[in-house]
């Protein structure tokens, strides 16, 4: 009789001390879960650095380009004549309102053409350093907006005569200037280069580029003028997006006429 009442005592015994147990575990699986999933969420703090790493704002230089094409980066070289240059484009020396005048009045003709016919946007800045600074005809003879030498003008369509000069017609010779511009730079495919021989000339700049087997414009021995020359047009960029940082009081009043 005492046999039959023991066994369902264990039984009750065995269940009670069951369920001490699966509750006593609960809470520590709780624990251990809110531990990994704080795990999961924390980033490490080598993570977290490394995010703010590429965070960090743009050295000057990494931001400078001409047509997508960037200067050579860790170049001390290049840096510093880079810096001299922008230095020398301050609004004392270039007048930006004068420059900021004649870019309203012209680039809404040349950048909708450049686009037309494939060329970055960043030519229209070439106008600017060839006769946004000064009037008139050069002592080699080249005029008008894009500085066209009387021979090379009639080789791309404008007529150049005792009557009629189309170096000053604006579009006429936009137009011309990027028939010069894609021809030249179907031999030098590099948009650099042909900023370049657009100062230089085209089989000049190549006779360079052959004798010196460099191809680099920012690696070539050039005359002082068209080794200059990128760098002028990277500072004309630079003083028209960003006037205020060169000394000009008002805001950024240009940049891309035609964007939607």
């Amino acid at each position: 009789m005492l046999k039959k009442h023991i066994v369902p005592f264990a039984v009750v015994a065995t269940l009670f001390i069951l369920a001490k147990v699966f509750a006593y575990q609960m809470p520590l699986a709780q624990k251990s879960l809110l531990k990994e999933e704080k795990l999961n969420t924390t980033i490490p703090k080598s993570d977290s650095l490394k995010v703010e790493k590429e965070e960090a704002p743009q050295s000057l230089m990494a931001q400078l380009n001409f047509a997508e094409e960037t200067l050579p980066l860790g170049d001390k070289k290049v840096e510093r004549k880079m810096k001299k240059i922008l230095a020398a484009h301050t609004y004392r020396n270039t007048q930006t309102n004068r420059l900021h005048a004649k870019a309203a009045k012209w680039f809404p003709v040349i950048e909708p053409i450049l686009a037309a016919y494939g060329i970055p946007n960043d030519f229209k800045y070439l106008a600017l350093v060839e006769s946004g600074m000064a009037e008139g005809v050069s002592p080699k003879g080249a005029a008008g907006i894009w500085q066209f030498m009387p021979g090379t003008a009639r080789t791309y369509g404008l007529r150049v005569n005792g009557n009629v000069d189309e170096r000053y017609n604006l579009r006429k010779s936009t137009i011309a200037a990027c028939k010069y511009i894609k021809e030249m730079y179907k031999g030098l495919e590099s948009w650099t280069l042909v900023a370049a021989a657009y100062n230089v000339g085209d089989g000049r700049l190549r006779r360079q580029i052959n004798n010196q087997n460099q191809d680099n414009y920012y690696k070539m021995r050039l005359n002082r003028e068209t080794g200059g020359y990128v760098y002028k047009v990277i500072s004309m960029k630079q003083i028209m997006e960003h006037p205020k940082r060169y000394g000009y009081a008002k805001p950024r009043v240009l940049l891309a006429y035609n964007a939607e």
